[in-house]
């Protein structure tokens, strides 16, 4: 799979990228058979944010007409006919939510500007826009924040203020106390597209602000050395929010400083 870091598999022949695409919609059609084909898909949502990435860097049509038509199979799957045993429900609504996270409406939207000649790739852009937005309606904006640090794919926008994070920032806890996506976000200030690294940066500095303890936390799980290698980077915007994020992990008081 292409990694969760975002990283553009440019260097694949069209020819190998269609193979893998082919694959993962073959195995598509047991989704609704077997459990374990569908945790198999959504285990860390490297199998989706592979398509997604497939159908956002695909230099042919057949190799977005397997991965689209992959995708749609995900899309409108089933765990009617066999449930999970004693485990969290997998069906079509978990995928759509990691398809959102991983900035697939962003590439559909690109694609319906595009003339196809293939009639199936056209048929399935408009089902997934379908199914995308209904089920974004449906997602609270925390959701939607839990799906877009999961996938790694940060985009600046409303879940990333602190206005949002004043009102979430015990989320972050996670279900089990662990503080699972602040880890993730803490492995994102390595990410190799600046743009998710500041956003990073961004959000961690905001989780120190509004968690209760929240600066002892970022610094116990490494995230204050993380930072601080990135307040020299190149890229002005990342020296930014690095230099930020370090000052709100040190600072307790931080409205007084702004």
């Amino acid at each position: 799979y292409p990694s969760a870091s975002g990283e553009r598999t440019v260097n694949s022949s069209v020819q190998q990228l269609y193979e893998l695409g082919f694959c993962l919609w073959c195995l598509t059609y047991e989704l609704n058979n077997f459990a374990d084909v569908r945790a198999d898909f959504s285990k860390d949502g490297l199998p989706v944010l592979a398509l997604v990435e497939l159908v956002s860097v695909a230099p042919r049509e057949k190799v977005i007409r397997v991965a689209m038509a992959a995708l749609r199979n995900l899309a409108t799957c089933s765990a009617d006919v066999n449930p999970e045993p004693d485990a969290q429900r997998i069906d079509a609504k978990v995928f759509l939510g990691e398809m959102i996270g991983a900035g697939l409406m962003k590439a559909i939207g690109l694609l319906r500007e595009r003339q196809f000649s293939d009639p199936d790739i056209v048929d399935d852009t408009e089902t997934l826009h379908k199914l995308l937005t209904d089920n974004f309606k449906e997602m609270t904006r925390w959701e939607v924040y839990e799906n877009e640090v999961k996938t790694g794919q940060l985009q600046w926008g409303s879940t990333h203020t602190d206005a949002f994070f004043k009102e979430n920032a015990k989320m972050m806890e996670g279900k089990d106390g662990d503080f699972g996506l602040i880890k993730i976000l803490i492995s994102l200030l390595s990410s190799k597209e600046e743009d998710v690294a500041a956003i990073a940066c961004f959000d961690l500095g905001e989780f120190c602000r509004f968690y209760p303890n929240g600066r002892h936390i970022a610094k116990r799980l490494g995230a204050k050395e993380m930072a601080m290698t990135l307040i020299e980077h190149e890229n002005p915007e990342l020296q930014h929010q690095a230099l930020q994020c370090v000052s709100k992990m040190l600072v307790q008081n931080w409205e007084y400083v702004k």
